[in-house]
């Protein structure tokens, strides 16, 4: 397939009370994109992915830590992270994020 489309990425996943909801839409040897969407007050602990990883905020708003810097996430926002790099969210209110993963997993 010489391309892929989908006209509204945030309708690929729906918010749950109490969850986060994740589906991968997008997968080949070196990039992985994942849709997630958080219930307000969900999200995810400290981690670190072994491929560099790009964050962009589609909807809501998330608190967002990576490498121990705190940062407001809104709509439009857009962070890349080395391998390796500790982060975590929280959902301030109920949030779409767009995960992209980038080089060889």
């Amino acid at each position: 397939m010489a391309h892929f489309v989908l006209p509204d990425i945030a309708s690929t996943v729906e918010i749950q009370a109490g969850a986060v909801v994740s589906r991968v839409i997008f997968r080949d040897s070196q990039t992985e994109v994942t849709v997630f969407g958080f219930a307000a007050g969900e999200g995810l602990s400290e981690h670190q992915a072994s491929r560099a990883a790009i964050v962009q905020v589609l909807k809501g708003r998330l608190e967002l830590i990576a490498d121990g810097e705190r940062l407001d996430a809104e709509p439009g926002f857009w962070l890349h992270m080395e391998p390796g790099t500790p982060h975590g969210l929280t959902a301030r209110e109920p949030t779409i994020m767009l995960l992209t993963l980038v080089g060889a997993g």
